[in-house]
């Protein structure tokens, strides 16, 4: 399975930017997916994960942030509005090989595939 993720880029504050992520394979259906982000020096955050069924978002994004899954298309997308400076960061997408339980979803290590970043610039 690879990740692929894109539509980063430098975007205004209160802006908007929609990031995608699709993979080769056998794709999203049946596992968990989740956004992460990461800012140098700091851990991997994680900001959102979708399951079947099932969404879920960090405080510092709820109700800023959309994630959304297309498994047709083995997309799953992040849309982002009202973004603030401190949402800058590169962003990750990443796979389970199992569909996590809601205890599971924010640790890194519990994903097996990961895309290889795209990085959001919110400028003030």
């Amino acid at each position: 399975v690879q990740l692929q993720a894109s539509g980063g880029g430098l975007v205004q504050a209160r802006g908007s930017r929609r990031l995608s992520c699709s993979a080769s394979g056998r794709g999203f259906i049946n596992y968990t997916v989740a956004w992460f982000r990461q800012v140098l020096g700091k851990e991997r955050e994680g900001v959102s994960y979708i399951n079947i069924g099932r969404k879920f978002y960090a405080s510092s994004v709820k109700d800023r942030f959309t994630v959304s899954r297309d498994n047709a298309k083995n997309t799953v997308t992040l849309q982002m509005n009202s973004l603030k400076p401190e949402d800058t960061a590169v962003y990750y997408c990443a796979r389970a090989s199992s569909r996590l339980i809601f205890s599971e979803w924010r640790a890194p290590a519990n994903y097996a595939y990961w895309g290889q970043g795209t990085l959001v610039t919110v400028s003030s």
